[in-house]
């Protein structure tokens, strides 16, 4: 990756260049690449972010060093599961994590980002058009009443509940041979025992967030063939 270049800062708090500093030494420790422009449009995503949550209240974490590691990081940790992947759908994307970080990271991958929270779906619309993001798109409403959308190769979420919703209320919409890939914590042994028959555990992926001393794991869920 190119060595980003230190722009203005955009205020008194959100300060571009530290943040940057910050980025890019973290970002290093990952194993993924990005372009000079897809590092630069991460911290743009992180300005409006900070910018907006003063008013919207999108996100708990307030401080930008710490949004770049819990929210910045966090998500692209999660980038080389989603190799190969064309048509993703993040449930319960709030503030646009992990969607718009991964709509970043891979260009060539199809976003849709759906919340029920109108205030937080126009907060990514204006993200989508600012930075525009041409593989995006943003759905206001329950994920149970999606329709009329082609299915999805992959279905995430950061936030949205437990195994058991997640795959009860957006398994109508995995394409076969899809696969929900869901971000947790320490491994949710309980919920992955109360899985629907239908559905079936296939992996669970220790992740190392840069700066994050939590544990941080991805489980991935197919269909139940047999």
């Amino acid at each position: 990756m190119i060595r980003p270049s230190h722009l203005k800062p955009a205020g008194d708090v959100f300060n571009r260049e530290s943040i940057s500093d910050l980025l890019f030494e973290r970002v290093q420790m990952l194993p993924l690449q990005l372009g000079q422009q897809q590092f630069e449009k991460l911290l743009d995503y992180l300005a409006l972010l900070h910018k907006w949550n003063s008013v919207y209240n999108l996100t708990a974490v307030r401080e930008p060093e710490a949004m770049v590691t819990q929210h910045l990081l966090d998500s692209l940790a999660v980038v080389p599961a989603f190799h190969g992947a064309k048509n993703v759908l993040d449930v319960g994307s709030g503030g646009g994590l992990p969607g718009i970080v991964l709509a970043l990271a891979l260009p060539e991958m199809h976003i849709s980002l759906i919340d029920t929270v109108q205030k937080k779906t126009a907060f990514l619309s204006q993200v989508k058009a600012e930075l525009k993001l041409s593989n995006v798109s943003v759905h206001t409403g329950r994920v149970e009443s999606l329709r009329d959308v082609e299915l999805f190769d992959v279905i995430t979420s950061r936030a949205f509940a437990s195994l058991v919703d997640m795959v009860n209320l957006s398994g109508h919409l995995v394409a076969p041979g899809g696969q929900f890939i869901a971000m947790k914590g320490m491994v949710p042994q309980d919920e992955i025992e109360e899985l629907p028959d239908e559905w079936v555990v296939k992996e669970i992926r220790a992740i190392k967030v840069p700066g994050m001393k939590a544990e941080r794991h991805l489980v991935f869920i197919q269909r139940n063939e047999v």
